[in-house]
C-alpha cells in the first residue's frame, strides 16, 4: 500500500460510526483486501466479484475507472486495460459494516467483464441432473463477446 492510500481512508471507528457515520473507513481483511461486487449500472446484473486493497480502492475513487487487486498475480489490475473493456464507475456503495464495496459500472468496448469473453462472470447456472447431483449449465444468453485467446494470448 502506498503512503497516499494509507492516508486516504480513515481508520475504522466504532460500530455505530461504521454503520451510521458519513466517513468512509473501509475494513480491510487481515490480508489487506476488501470484497468488491461489480454490477451493471443500467440493469443491476452482477458482472463480477473481485478484491481491492487500499491502493486500488483509492485509484478507483480518484480515476473513476475500476481497479482491483489480482490475488493470483499479486498486482494491481486495471480492469479492461488489455481487453479494452474498462469499467467506468457510476456509483460506489459500501455495506453496513464497511467490509465490502458495491461498484455500479458502465463497461466500455464490447461490454465483456469476464476473462472468458462474456458479459458476466456468472454465466453458468447450478442445476440438478437426473441423478440428483448438481451440475453446471451454460446461460446461453451470455455467449462470449470476444475470443479470449486472441485478446490475452496463450494461458
Amino acid at each position: 500500500m502506498t503512503d497516499a492510500s494509507s492516508d486516504f481512508f480513515a481508520t475504522p471507528g466504532s460500530k455505530s460510526e461504521l454503520e451510521a457515520g458519513d466517513v468512509l473507513s473501509p475494513r480491510f481483511s487481515a490480508d489487506g483486501l476488501i470484497t468488491a461486487v461489480t454490477v451493471d449500472a443500467s440493469d443491476g446484473t452482477v458482472l463480477m466479484v473481485a478484491h481491492m486493497n487500499a491502493e486500488t480502492l483509492r485509484l478507483t475513487i480518484e480515476t473513476g475507472i475500476a481497479h482491483y487487486w489480482s490475488r493470483s498475480r499479486q498486482s494491481i489490475w486495471k480492469k479492461g486495460e488489455t481487453s479494452g473493456n474498462m469499467q467506468a464507475i457510476r456509483e460506489i456503495r459500501v455495506d453496513c459494516d464497511q467490509d465490502c464495496v458495491l461498484l455500479k459500472v458502465e463497461t466500455a468496448g464490447d461490454g465483456a467483464n469476464c476473462h472468458t469473453g462474456r458479459r458476466s462472470c456468472f454465466y453458468r447456472i447450478v442445476a440438478t441432473g437426473d441423478d440428483g447431483k448438481p451440475r453446471l449449465v451454460l446461460d446461453e444468453a451470455d455467449a462470449p463477446r470476444f475470443d479470449p485467446q486472441s485478446v490475452y494470448g496463450q494461458k
